[in-house]
């Protein structure tokens, strides 16, 4: 018995051993190695090394372990009954690491794309979650056709779950795609102020699966869904160049100095934007003329500010300003005048 019992000890103790040696080693080769690896393509300009490192980082002990004990399989005699499940295990669970490691490598790869656009697509979800999950479902197929599992019953299975399912989810699966036009559109964008047809303003913070979610000034957060959002008639402030034209509408009395007047406007609108943060500094403030009023000259004074935000202390500090300007230098801002004519009294004297 002892002598068996020695046997079988020496048996199992080479290959435990080289299986504790793999992993080792491939603990060792993930912390030196790899690691020196990472620090050398970080100084490249490209990103796929580094992201084709950090993919395979947590996978490296276990496919090293994998190695190991498939070359045991196939070496070792007293395993060789079970070498055909045992190699079905390996396989298998490679292919699971291997999906991790490409679904953790493409979705690196949207991140970097997105990141060199625009606008911040990496905030948004429904993209990566599509693409992690398409790449999980093919993983998993491939897994089970390894293993003898017969996927064309099952791929004719989705296919008419898949046609029952849509007819169910059918709002559902329009937010979702109508989603996905946006995002590839550019309709709109994440961190993009806009204005719905309805009035409403915010910034976008989300597009998610089913709704875009718009951050009003206020604070206030309300959720659009995808498919009317993509349908809807949207003033995007963001979309070429986040710089405003603030106009201001102001009515002076008709005996006014027409040249007196445009004058002291721009002379308060300069001092407001030397003061005041927010505007263009590359853009001077200017009036136009547009019309002859029921009781005023009516102009409007133009700034340029930075972003949609931004206009409301220039106009809140111009006004305040111009008000005191015009009083000091005479200059009428009048009330609305309408004459009427009473027909009844007329007709009442012609009798």
């Amino acid at each position: 018995m002892n002598n068996d019992l020695i046997e079988r000890i020496f048996e199992w103790g080479e290959p435990l051993l080289i299986i504790i040696g793999a992993v080792f080693f491939g603990w060792l080769f993930k912390k030196f190695i790899h690691g020196y690896l990472q620090k050398l393509a970080k100084r490249t300009a490209f990103k796929t090394d580094d992201l084709l490192l950090e993919a395979i980082e947590r996978q490296i002990i276990i496919w090293l372990g994998l190695a190991a004990i498939y070359y045991i399989t196939k070496t070792t005699d007293f395993l060789q009954p079970y070498s055909t499940n045992l190699i079905k295990i390996v396989i298998l669970t490679l292919i699971v690491t291997i999906t991790f490691a490409i679904s953790k490598l493409l979705i690196g790869m949207i991140d970097v794309w997105s990141a060199k656009q625009a606008r911040s697509l990496p905030s948004t979800k429904i993209f990566v979650n599509l693409v992690r999950a398409i790449i999980l479902v093919i993983g998993f197929l491939v897994a089970l056709d390894f293993i003898g599992v017969s996927i064309t019953p099952m791929l004719t299975a989705l296919g008419v779950g898949g046609l029952a399912i849509s007819l169910a989810l059918k709002d559902t699966l329009s937010d979702v795609f109508a989603g996905l036009h946006i995002l590839l559109s550019k309709k709109v964008e994440v961190g993009d102020f806009i204005e719905l047809e309805s009035g409403q303003t915010g910034n976008i913070t989300n597009i998610t699966w089913r709704n875009t979610t718009i951050l009003e000034r206020t604070n206030n957060v309300f959720n659009v869904p995808n498919s009317r959002l993509s349908n809807a008639i949207i003033k995007n402030f963001d979309a070429v160049d986040k710089t405003f034209s603030a106009r201001v509408p102001v009515g002076i009395a008709y005996e006014s100095d027409l040249d007196h007047v445009e004058k002291v406007t721009i002379e308060v609108a300069k001092e407001v934007v030397g003061k005041i943060e927010g505007h263009d500094p590359d853009f001077t403030p200017f009036i136009r003329y547009t019309d002859f009023g029921e009781s005023s000259i009516n102009f409007k004074v133009f700034f340029k500010v930075k972003d949609f935000g931004a206009q409301y202390p220039i106009i809140h500090n111009f006004i305040k300003r111009l008000l005191v300007r015009y009083n000091k230098e005479g200059i009428n801002i009048p009330f609305p005048i309408r004459t009427l004519y009473h027909m009844n009294n007329i007709e009442m004297e012609d009798k």
